[in-house]
């Protein structure tokens, strides 16, 4: 070979590298926390990845393992009390209306057991003289726990645990201590406690938003060591002494004069009952499945590097021991639903390991099915589904057996490993209560593993790479992949890193395509991962804010497929919403309140003041249209026309003419999640008069329901408007009421602003001062998803310094408020993946605009991003753009119109308007001038 040719294969894999590093997350070291682990993913099987040298993990989810079963969520009747609520609040009596909502108005709850019985049963213990009440108890026995912990006993060893549980402790007390009487302060307990001091009873309280403050008269203390026992009663959801959220404060005794003693640490527990009596929950909770627990020799560990390509799809760990490299490699297949794991030595016969599967769910099952194959079976407590799972292990060299329901590996030069899984779901209203679900999934895994390990990953990288190579991002920056992703977040707060920008925007383009692929579920709170029996929210989807912001990026950055899995989801709510509709409205078409789960329950749960909120259905319609407009395809709107009608329907029947104004208006609604249940919040209006534009717009489209349309015509400017309050801003209210020091994290109602375009800069210059007025009354700082919003409304308002602000707030390392933990995940917190997205879209936001008339070109654009170059940015219209800046300024422009739709432009004031020819590029120079 030539030195010509080296030189050139030795450029072209730096070249690689560069590439590689341009896109990648790394680390120097294993991930220790769930937040830490680096995601993989297919849409079905999602996995974290903690990589770790000795003992390593691989947490793995699959989409449709639930809590809960197919019910109806609709209280029968429920509409006999709209006319009495909404009557209520045109009186100004909010409570009131509330607390009837709460009695007649709310979903139906799932099957509730008495617990009486129970309750007796577990009461016994605390009568018995011996018992763990006792002050002379012997706990040694027992096993320890820290207490406090403010999210629950899960956090600390009893995750999946209800029932009753006694904590013990013990304190001391001198001579002089006994001089005064004493205060218990544990705060909140998880939900009722029995607390004894000494053997005496002091307190006894249910609830857990409830101070437990007990006092505890001198003469029932001790000179010396003194007990404490609490009984923790938990019927359902998070456990255990809580004690503050904020951890400067610790819980613990206070004297008279001052003094504290405090009881935070370790304390003896014991698990007196955990079966529990059915606890009705209003919705369902996405689960866990399980976790590979690997274990390696140990040794002293070189050169270690754990990172997540980009490019590629996959998660890389290397090191070396004793001169040896190992190596491992993690990709999660999508075209072979298989999550595939190749470990290798460099040496031969020096790759030893042991292997196995467990799960949080109790009872799971562990079965041999041949000499490289192990099968696990789990099943959801108090549920219907159920959900089984493959392993197995292919060696080059070594030998494997099986022991105890664990692989042992010896001596291999490679392991591939291969996992599958699913459950007995089948749709949102049918489980199969038969065992062909499991034999379905066993002869999926066994036609899997017909391919070898090369042939999955090539599979792999030729499905990932046809989505992720559409779309390319450099914003310069590029000695900063240098650093590790960890500290380069840490550091991104003193130094700027457009590069970080740049990869943030492809790590989102990432987890959409690990999350969200045709014929799977949309993503949903947390998008496929969650390590959790009791997640936040139940990482199910929230549709004021949070479903609607895992899409916001679909299409700008050219994945618009992906859009597909909500788009299935909201035809199934479109049927699930219409008994919702007659039931509680007595209206025609479909409803979608706050929140919905698995089994698309569309009624109104948790609490009135926040879940009474019927524009769910009218938020998710626009998304059909959005999908529309990006790719102008009449046929797309033909097949979802009865859904956008329904909808549109059912707030034809709904709106109510306002006694003080004669508006038409939304009632009873709220503003999420904010001020409670009123008449007429801006946002629900917002929403309803896009939803009606969608509709004259699809009528015509498909030439259907012209008396309709001319209805609804007429229906649209009758409607509540946007007003401008007192102090400039966007009223959030009908009532100019809006707080000017109210900081909370939702801003509803600049939802016209963003991600609608009812206000614009052109259009209505007013409304646009006053939008920007409401955002900087509510502050900059919010949860994770609230700063990815903020972010999008900033551009909006083509006020670049603020946008980069916000970007800024985003990508600081989360704390106890929102920012990006060390693997990027978006933390509100906790991890919620719609901050993710959301700030993916906003990024893409400042650099292009196509909601208003014009596609406006860089109309955000920070001075920390003065050069660049984006590709596969698409526009409304179905344009594709290329975009390349220098110096802060435009530099060449390309256009692909890819439906030969009229092209309008927008760069610094300058405009430009002509006709293009479809599959036809077009190229501009900083003036928009046409280049050759």
């Amino acid at each position: 070979m030539s030195h010509q040719s080296i030189f050139l294969l030795t450029l072209f894999a730096c070249f690689g590298q560069f590439l590689s590093a341009q896109t990648r997350l790394w680390y120097k070291q294993p991930a220790k926390r769930w937040e830490e682990a680096l995601p993989i993913g297919n849409g079905r099987l999602g996995a974290m990845i903690y990589g770790g040298d000795v003992e390593d993990e691989i947490q793995f989810n699959e989409e449709t393992l639930w809590t809960g079963e197919p019910r109806s969520y609709d209280r029968v009747g429920a509409y006999r009390y709209l006319d009495s609520i909404r009557s209520l609040l045109n009186q100004g009596e909010q409570a009131k209306a509330e607390a009837l909502a709460m009695q007649q108005f709310m979903g139906l709850k799932s099957e509730t057991q008495d617990p009486t019985a129970w309750l007796a049963k577990i009461a016994r213990e605390r009568d018995k003289q011996d018992g763990p009440a006792s002050e002379v108890f012997n706990d040694q026995s027992w096993k320890s726990i820290q207490v406090p912990a403010y999210e629950g006993w899960e956090e600390v060893g009893l995750e999946g645990v209800d029932g009753a549980v006694w904590f013990r402790t013990s304190f001391f007390l001198t001579a002089h201590d006994l001089q005064e009487d004493w205060t218990l302060d544990l705060n909140k307990v998880r939900q009722e406690d029995y607390t004894y001091v000494n053997g005496s009873l002091v307190g006894h309280t249910a609830g857990d938003q409830q101070k437990r403050l007990y006092r505890i008269p001198k003469a029932q203390l001790r000179e010396g060591k003194n007990s404490i026992a609490v009984q923790v009663i938990n019927l359902a959801g998070k456990g255990g002494i809580s004690g503050y959220k904020d951890t400067t404060q610790k819980i613990g005794l206070h004297s008279r004069s001052g003094k504290f003693t405090g009881l935070g640490g370790a304390w003896k527990y014991w698990i007196q009952d955990a079966q529990t009596p059915k606890i009705g929950t209003y919705q369902a909770s996405y689960q866990p499945f399980g976790s590979l627990r690997i274990r390696f020799p140990e040794g002293t560990t070189e050169n270690y590097t754990r990172s997540l390509d980009l490019e590629k799809g996959m998660v890389s760990v290397a090191y070396q021991q004793n001169h040896v490299s190992y190596n491992r490699t993690y990709f999660a297949s999508y075209p072979d639903k298989v999550i595939a794991a190749r470990f290798e030595a460099s040496e031969a016969g020096r790759l030893s390991f042991t292997i196995h599967m467990d799960s949080k769910h109790a009872g799971y099952q562990i079965r041999r099915i041949d000499a490289h194959t192990l099968a696990m079976q789990v099943n959801v407590k108090d549920g219907a589904l159920a959900g089984i799972s493959f392993l197995t292990v292919k060696l080059q060299g070594g030998k494997m057996f099986e022991q105890d329901g664990v692989l042992h590996i010896e001596n291999a030069r490679v392991a591939d490993v291969y996992l599958t899984a699913a459950t007995n779901f089948k749709r949102y209203n049918e489980v199969d209560t038969t065992a062909v679900y499991s034999q379905r999934a066993a002869q999926s895994h066994r036609t899997m593993l017909k391919k070898s390990y090369e042939r999955l990953l090539a599979r792999h990288q030729q499905d990932y790479q046809a989505l992720y190579h559409r779309f390319s991002i450099d914003l310069g920056g590029a000695e900063k992949d240098a650093l590790p992703t960890d500290e380069r977040l840490k550091a991104f707060a003193q130094v700027d890193d457009p590069g970080l920008i740049a990869l943030y925007v492809q790590y989102g383009r990432y987890l959409q395509i690990a999350s969200s692929r045709q014929q799977t579920q949309a993503a949903n709170l947390q998008g496929i991962w969650n390590h959790l029996l009791e997640p936040a929210w139940g990482s199910k989807y929230t549709t004021n804010i949070n479903l609607e912001m895992n899409y916001w990026p679909t299409e700008m950055l050219n994945l618009s497929e992906l859009h597909q899995p909500l788009f299935d989801m909201i035809r199934e709510l479109s049927v699930a919403g219409q008994q919702t509709a007659k039931q509680y409205y007595n209206a025609r078409g479909w409803v979608l309140h706050h929140n919905t789960d698995l089994w698309r329950g569309t009624a109104p749960i948790n609490n009135a003041n926040h879940g009474i909120w019927p524009t769910g259905g009218a938020w998710l319609v626009t998304h059909l249209w959005e999908h529309y407009l990006y790719n102008q395809d009449p046929r797309f709107i033909e097949s979802y026309y009865h859904i956008i009608k329904g909808a549109t329907l059912f707030f034809k029947d709904v709106l109510v003419k306002d006694e003080k104004t004669g508006w038409y208006i939304s009632t009873p609604s709220n503003s999420p999640e904010n001020g409670g249940l009123v008449n007429g919040p801006t946002m629900d209006h917002q929403l309803i008069r896009a939803l009606f534009a969608v509709f004259v717009e699809s009528s015509t489209l498909v030439k259907k329901d012209g008396a309709l349309r001319d209805s609804i015509q007429r229906l649209i400017p009758a409607i509540a408007p946007n007003q401008i309050g007192k102090d400039g801003q966007l009223q959030e209210w009908m009532e100019d009421i809006d707080d000017p020091n109210n900081k909370h994290r939702h801003v509803s109602h600049l939802w016209a602003l963003h991600p609608g375009r009812e206000i614009t800069k052109d259009k209505t210059p007013a409304l646009f001062e006053a939008a920007k007025k409401s955002l900087e009354m509510r502050g900059d700082d919010g949860t994770g998803w609230s700063l990815a919003w903020k972010i999008n409304f900033w551009a909006r308002l083509h006020d670049a310094p603020h946008t980069y602000t916000m970007v800024k707030m985003l990508l600081r390392p989360a704390d106890k408020a929102g920012g990006s933990y060390p693997n990027l995940f978006d933390a509100h917190p906790p991890f919620q993946i719609d901050g993710n997205f959301g700030g993916a879209a906003g990024i893409g936001e400042m650099l292009l605009q196509s909601h208003a008339e014009f596609i406006d070109v860089l109309p955000a654009l920070p001075a920390e991003l003065a050069e660049g170059q984006i590709n596969g940015l698409r526009a409304r219209g179905n344009f594709e753009l290329d975009i390349h800046w220098e110096k802060h300024q435009l530099a060449v422009l390309t256009v692909r119109s890819q439906s030969g739709r009229p092209l309008k432009l927008r760069y610094r004031g300058k405009t430009i308007t002509l006709p293009t020819k479809k599959n036809v590029s077009y190229r501009f120079d900083a003036e928009l001038n046409r280049l050759k």
